[in-house]
């Protein structure tokens, strides 16, 4: 399942209008990338432009290394998986059925589930927690066990490359966590490529193997998190006066805004 995805040169935008420019850069397999930035900057762009569900404005994207147009939707879902902001609920659907729909990619679209899909699925379920949801109904989940649902079926569809475009949003603090946990778990124990656009530096900070900061058309800066998430970089993204702190016990980082006494 291991997998590359590299953009040289890359533009994005809508109806060819720019909207980030020139961005270089490489999801790596066993990594988790996150990419942080205010809100218009143009992150959730780049992802769907990742995903091929954009054209690029310029520049080239390459799965592994083959250039991603040049890839059929079944092909490309065969490689990559993705995970839209807000997904529509289908009505009546089990945990289990939905995460069968990740298996579209691997067999025709009215072919019988084999072994190999049902394996799939049950392994799915068992990396997000999921198993005991198995047979319940999706509309009658909580947010947190609704989006362990959700990357159930991504997971299901056996990709080398997962991208999640802000997965915590709606989640309560515990679930945001539970949701990052699992994809912290996809990089470090099955060896994924993940791609993640995240609002919460702290969160970014802790989950995020490289951090992009996204802001003013362009990539501002790029790399571990201890070298990217400074004060004077957080300032010239968000216009936002910080202090960066490192917490004594875990070794992550914590923002804290800066106000007047």
């Amino acid at each position: 399942m291991r997998g590359e995805l590299r953009a040289t040169g890359l533009t994005v935008g809508h109806t060819g209008t720019p909207v980030l420019r020139d961005v270089d850069m490489t999801l790596k397999p066993n990594t988790v990338t996150v990419l942080v930035g205010p809100n218009g900057c143009g992150k959730s762009t780049l992802l769907r432009t990742l995903a091929g569900l954009l054209p690029p404005v310029g520049g080239t994207v390459l799965v592994g290394e083959t250039p991603l147009p040049s890839l059929s939707r079944r092909a490309l879902a065969q490689h990559l998986a993705f995970l839209p902001q807000t997904p529509i609920v289908p009505t009546g659907v089990t945990v289990k059925e939905l995460a069968r729909h990740g298996r579209y990619a691997h067999r025709g679209a009215f072919a019988r589930h084999t072994s190999e899909d049902a394996e799939a699925v049950a392994w799915a379920l068992e990396v997000t927690d999921a198993t005991s949801l198995a047979d319940r109904r999706l509309d009658e989940l909580s947010g947190g066990e609704r989006q362990r649902a959700w990357l159930a079926t991504v997971l299901a569809q056996k990709t080398g490359i997962v991208l999640l475009d802000e997965p915590t949003t709606y989640l309560d603090l515990r679930h945001q966590y539970e949701v990052l946990d699992v994809v912290r778990r996809l990089a470090r124990e099955h060896g994924i490529a993940c791609g993640v656009v995240l609002h919460d530096l702290t969160q970014a900070a802790a989950y995020g193997d490289e951090v992009v900061v996204v802001a003013e058309q362009k990539i501002v800066a790029a790399g571990a998190a201890g070298q990217v998430l400074t004060a004077d970089t957080i300032h010239q993204a968000f216009g936002l006066e910080v202090s960066v702190v490192r917490d004594p016990e875990t070794g992550y980082l914590a923002c804290f805004p800066r106000r007047a006494a």
